[in-house]
């Protein structure tokens, strides 16, 4: 039987989706898009999970949109959940932190789902780019929408005009990915860094992350609707089992139990 166009396993609370068309080096196509998106949803609803880490099956990360189902005029979204947008991962907003671990080849649409993730590591022969100007098309799987809001406005902008690849030690410069891996250890090492967040308490982490997702428009730090959204995290947080674990043990000098409640 041929594999699904995505996998899904959970390893020590952390999931780990595999877009799995390597023959096409991962590139979308609508079974991909409904297999990732159904990945995502699961580790969503899954109590046991506190990180997902998205990586690529092969030699290649994602190539981006499937060209040739796209030039044979064929949908590559998931039809159940067109919300969800390109791969069912570029609009799916999860409470849970997200890590590519950038294993290979990721332009285009591939690019557009690291930016989507919450925090990136790539292998130090990958490269990132988004070059849909140069065939006519632009980066509409949200890469316009997010790449000014993570580096500088002109670097943005050469990025999105000239479609130039960037690489692995340039993305590290621009902040575009947290760690550059060695050849071959992309997922390994987003593993490692998903084992720290894992640690920590979810619903903190949670939290914290819907405080940055909703908080990102103000950006000063100081506005009322920003400590608005502050205090409701925090009153979340708070007011949970976990944050009277997490003192306890300390004070007990042994690891927290999370419940996530």
């Amino acid at each position: 039987m041929r594999e699904p166009a995505a996998l899904y396993e959970v390893r020590d609370h952390v999931a780990v989706l595999t877009l799995n068309r390597p023959d096409a080096l991962n590139a979308v196509n609508a079974e991909l898009s409904a297999a990732a998106g159904a990945a995502l949803a699961r580790a969503a609803a899954a109590p046991e999970v506190r990180v997902v880490v998205i990586t690529g099956a092969g030699r290649a990360f994602c190539a981006g949109a499937d060209l040739e189902e796209l030039a044979a005029g064929r949908n590559i979204y998931d039809r159940e959940h067109r919300e969800r947008d390109f791969a069912g991962i570029v609009r799916h907003w999860i409470p849970k932190p997200i890590i590519a671990a950038v294993n290979g080849f990721a332009l285009g649409g591939g690019t557009e789902i690291v930016l989507t993730a919450d925090l990136a590591v790539i292998d130090e022969n990958a490269v990132l780019g988004l070059p849909e100007v140069r065939r006519g098309l632009i980066a509409a799987a949200g890469g316009l929408l997010r790449v000014h809001r993570q580096v500088p406005a002109k670097v943005a902008a050469e990025i999105a005009f000239t479609g130039q690849p960037i690489t692995a030690a340039r993305a590290y410069e621009l902040g575009l990915v947290n760690r550059v891996a060695a050849a071959g250890t992309a997922l390994a090492t987003a593993l490692e860094l998903a084992a720290l967040i894992a640690a920590n308490a979810p619903l903190a982490v949670q939290q914290s992350k819907t405080a940055l997702h909703e908080s990102a428009a103000g950006q000063s730090g100081w506005s009322a609707a920003e400590w608005e959204v502050n205090r409701a995290a925090a009153k979340i947080v708070m007011t949970s089992a976990d944050a009277k674990e997490g003192p306890r043990a300390f004070a007990e000098k042994r690891a927290p139990r999370w419940t996530g409640r």
